[in-house]
């Protein structure tokens, strides 16, 4: 399940800091009369009382005359494509109708409140704030990660290589969510990883419902699993419960007509270090340059690093999208079909790239 994000907007000094620390009730963020105390958006996970889950994001405060001024209101605005509630706080500011106008355009529930700036207590304000977050909280309908795609008693073959880009001691969320959601649907999940899939299915009395592989061992299982069984990613699997899966599978296209020198943007919706294994940094790209047959021009986006400007891409590769949040993979999806740039994720890339795109399941 999504954690709803809550950021918090308003001019440099505002006092979003200190109604961000009051509603956590801890020192979320550093508080001083100094502007520009908070220079990137400072998260916190946090349970609130008729909202559940949620992250507040403090975020840098906008109209800072400073030298570093304009960035930190760039990094503020990259927080809007995964907001899911905004609150902006009013200090009179020529800038906040501005800011009310965009997250309202980006169709972002918006609570007001006035600023209370060098004002107390700011405690008082909270139950009025929480009601008020309360009363916007955008109704989530959750859909199951497989799609209807498997049912109680079913037999479902979870393939999950575990190379060095695979935590160690742990699964990665995308099985770990997959494979809870087979339990609790009365599934009967077999897991493997793919050296041992032909032993896996030779000890199965039929035939699985199906079979979830990593994206990257798409290859591989493809060799061993028959061609009449069902064959989809933990990728694709993500891509349609929280994105638009046949928007990405329309972008895959996109692949055939990519030639020497196309651009190609790789979006990453977490950040880390990448390893000789990785996936969007090198498996991907090593796929791409040896079907065009020549060099491309390949950008990393990491984390909200999103381009403002897009038109300059043939193709962008979103990530599974294991920790970006629904609001965040549409809104991206949105930008690149207003661009005009096919946009695909990475097991819809991978599908296509091994040749097997029109083989695998792809979830309602």
């Amino acid at each position: 399940m999504d954690r709803l994000q809550i950021a918090f907007f308003g001019a440099t000094n505002s006092g979003k800091s200190t109604l961000v620390n009051a509603l956590a009730g801890q020192e979320v963020s550093l508080v001083s009369e100094l502007p520009g105390t908070t220079t990137d958006p400072v998260r916190k996970v946090i349970e609130l009382p008729g909202l559940g889950p949620c992250v507040l994001v403090d975020t840098a405060g906008f109209g800072d005359p400073g030298a570093l001024g304009a960035e930190r209101e760039r990094r503020s605005r990259a927080v809007v494509d995964s907001t899911d509630i905004a609150v902006l706080l009013r200090s009179g500011h020529p800038e906040d109708d501005r800011w009310v106008e965009m997250l309202q355009t980006a169709q972002i529930p918006v609570v007001e409140l006035q600023s209370r700036a060098g004002k107390a207590p700011v405690e008082d304000v909270v139950p009025d704030l929480l009601r008020s977050l309360q009363a916007v909280r955008p109704d989530r309908k959750e859909r199951l990660l497989t799609g209807g795609l498997v049912g109680k008693g079913d037999i479902v073959v979870l393939v999950m290589p575990q190379d060095s880009e695979a935590p160690k001691g742990r699964l990665i969320l995308p099985q770990v969510q997959v494979l809870r959601e087979l339990l609790d649907l009365g599934c009967i999940p077999v897991c493997c990883q793919p050296e041992g899939l032909q032993r896996a299915l030779d000890g199965l009395s039929g035939h699985p419902a199906l079979t979830i592989t990593d994206s990257q061992a798409f290859a591989k299982v493809d060799a061993v699993l028959p061609p009449d069984f069902p064959l989809t990613s933990f990728s694709i699997l993500l891509a349609g419960a929280k994105g638009d899966i046949r928007t990405f599978v329309d972008g895959a296209r996109a692949i055939g007509t990519l030639h020497r020198g196309s651009r190609v943007l790789i979006a990453e919706a977490c950040t880390h270090v990448p390893d000789t294994e990785d996936i969007g940094r090198v498996k991907i790209p090593t796929l791409l340059r040896k079907k065009v047959g020549g060099d491309l021009v390949v950008t990393i986006a990491a984390g909200n690093d999103f381009p403002d400007d897009l038109s300059t891409y043939d193709l962008i590769i979103q990530c599974g999208g294991c920790v970006a949040s629904e609001r965040l993979l549409r809104s991206r999806i949105k930008k690149a079909l207003l661009a005009g740039v096919p946009i695909t994720n990475y097991g819809i890339a991978l599908a296509a790239l091994t040749g097997i795109l029109n083989r695998v399941v792809i979830p309602d």
